[in-house]
């Protein structure tokens, strides 16, 4: 039982008898002929089985999904009939074997694109046959040879961290697993490697990377699942631009390896103000324009109160909309924290529509600063200037995605953010919290605002690796004096005994000799996703939860009878 060659790797044997197996793609019966479509992982070939051959009677129980073996002579079909590549090719069968046997399938696997995800993901085994599946597997794990050659020349080494830890707070909720032999007490499940890659560059180790799974117990969304993978990798002695400079050779070398495509470098670098102030995200598409402009000014002090006294005012430029385009637009901006979504269409010198009654005496100006053309709209966000400039970057957003604006730009579009906040209010709590992690080093400048009433302005030397308005990587330098790193916990409102309690371990390799060092994590799910145009990363996954955080397939998650709980000391509380 031994196949001459993947069916993709048939063409140099045409002429010669070879032996395939694979999974009956389609059977047709035509006028006592039988063909056979037969498939495995490198694509398809056609199989005629002719009434006279010894074959005909075991081809005649094939049925979709069957596993076989076929042999016979590999010929090029007549000429009329070619398709180019192994589609020039067809196999007269003068044995055909069954090897296993299939019910019929849940749904046609040629038609998966129109099936209910549920169902693909309840039949993953089945959704994984078909091509486009296996094209975005086969990618991914180009994708990571090519990563692991990279790096490894670089002088990285791979080290695993444990899947069993501490819970300490890193943003999300923790996955918990109870410990059957310290009863009562829970490990957590990472939410990524972050103490345990710095412990190494204290051990001396580098550079370190690994692809690392990570867990976090977080809403889900198109882009995000509860286990995933990191690309994790950090550096000793290194500064902010040594570790920027290595991801973008390593990016460049992705592109180039897996899809043939030369990004340019170095990758264009945009401060975190910058960014939210030009196009309303820390992770802008820059495959497009749409720059917002800015307005606050031009309103201040004047007669529209609703702009005269916002903090912010910003507006951006859209081609002409109807009143239903506007009014789905309004609602993107209300979902994303504005109160409304003010509008104005050119008409000559003028406006008309929206708010058009209010901007007299401004018009003119408008035009000048927007470059409105005749027919075009004015969008406009007010308010408090981070709430407004992020409604209205969904708003661009969207608006992307109406007009397919970034069809018209390059494929990939790569950056970098930097320059992030070192702290972030928290309206709620009224405290200061991490913008990143509270192992983020400031920016040497800014120390010294520490523990001041300017402490909301230090900036991190942190890091956003963005993708076609994806983040598909996020580090920093890290912090490496502990008294730094005493000033930031006090900085969030952590006591040092707090500090001690849930993150001693660290505290105490760090005042062992610390290198300066830094790193990043690349979302590897989220890169792939971009990579191969998927919709979503269940679609780069081979077993991933749907929407809900389900295992469609497995049925996970489940319950699990009394002995098993007893036995790590847990009881389960009946929801009301």
């Amino acid at each position: 039982m031994k196949r001459t060659a993947l069916i993709g790797q048939l063409a140099p044997y045409s002429g010669q008898t070879v032996t395939l197996q694979g999974w009956v793609n389609r059977r047709r019966d035509l006028g006592g002929l039988i063909f056979i479509e037969l498939r495995d992982r490198s694509g398809v070939v056609q199989v005629q089985v002719e009434p006279d051959s010894p074959a005909f009677a075991e081809a005649d129980q094939l049925r979709a999904e069957y596993v076989a073996e076929i042999e016979g002579r590999l010929q090029l079909r007549p000429e009329g009939q070619r398709k180019g590549g192994l589609g020039d090719h067809e196999v007269i069968a003068t044995r055909v074997k069954v090897l296993g046997v299939a019910k019929t399938p849940a749904f046609e696997l040629d038609k998966g694109d129109q099936v209910a995800e549920d169902i693909r993901l309840k039949y993953r085994y089945l959704d994984l046959r078909r091509p486009e599946m296996q094209r975005a597997l086969m990618l991914r794990s180009r994708a990571v040879a090519a990563v692991t050659a990279f790096l490894e020349a670089e002088g990285f080494i791979q080290v695993e961290t444990p899947m069993l830890t501490r819970s300490t707070p890193e943003g999300a909720r923790d996955f918990l697993v109870p410990s059957r032999l310290s009863a009562g007490e829970f490990y957590a499940l990472p939410q990524s490697p972050q103490l345990f890659k710095q412990l190494l560059m204290i051990a001396g180790f580098d550079r370190y990377y690994q692809l690392a799974r990570c867990f976090r117990d977080e809403d889900l969304r198109a882009d995000r699942q509860p286990d995933f993978t990191q690309l994790d990798m950090e550096m000793s002695f290194v500064e902010q631009d040594d570790v920027l400079e290595i991801q973008e050779r390593l990016m460049a070398h992705v592109f180039r390896e897996v899809l043939g495509v030369e990004l340019p470098l170095p990758f264009p670098r945009l401060s975190y103000q910058d960014a939210m102030d030009r196009y309303g995200s820390d992770k802008p598409d820059l495959r497009f324009g749409l720059e917002f402009v800015e307005m606050t000014d031009l309103f201040a002090g004047g007669g529209f109160k609703a702009f005269a006294s916002a903090a912010s005012v910003k507006a951006l430029v859209a081609p002409e909309l109807t009143r239903k385009q506007i009014d789905e637009l309004e609602r993107v901006a209300k979902q994303n924290g504005a109160g409304g979504l003010a509008w104005l269409r050119r008409e000559g010198e003028g406006f008309t529509g929206g708010i058009s009654k209010f901007v007299g005496e401004v018009a003119p100006e408008l035009i000048a600063r927007t470059g409105v053309p005749e027919g075009g709209t004015l969008l406009f966000a007010a308010g408090e200037w981070k709430k407004a400039v992020s409604a209205l970057g969904a708003v661009r957003l969207a608006l992307r995605d109406l007009f397919g604006l970034a069809a018209a730009g390059p494929a990939f579009h790569v950056s970098w953010v930097v320059d992030f906040p070192q702290l972030d209010y928290d309206e709620d709590s009224a405290s200061w919290t991490y913008m990143h992690h509270p192992f983020t080093a400031p920016h040497p400048d800014d120390v010294a605002l520490f523990g001041t009433a300017r402490q909301g302005e230090i900036r991190a030397q942190a890091y956003d690796l963005v993708l076609n308005g994806f983040e598909v990587g996020g580090g920093s330098v890290r912090i490496h004096d502990p008294e730094v790193q005493a000033q930031m916990f006090a900085a969030i409102g952590m006591s040092d005994e707090d500090a001690r309690e849930k993150f001693g371990f660290f505290l105490d390799a760090l005042a062992s000799g610390t290198p300066p060092h830094g790193g990043i994590a690349w979302g590897f799910d989220r890169l792939i996703m971009v990579m191969a145009g998927a919709a979503s990363i269940r679609e780069v996954i081979a077993f991933p939860k749907n929407n809900r955080g389900v295992d469609l397939m497995a049925g996970a998650p489940s319950a699990v009878d009394a002995p098993q709980l007893a036995e790590v000391g847990v009881a389960v509380l009946a929801g009301e």
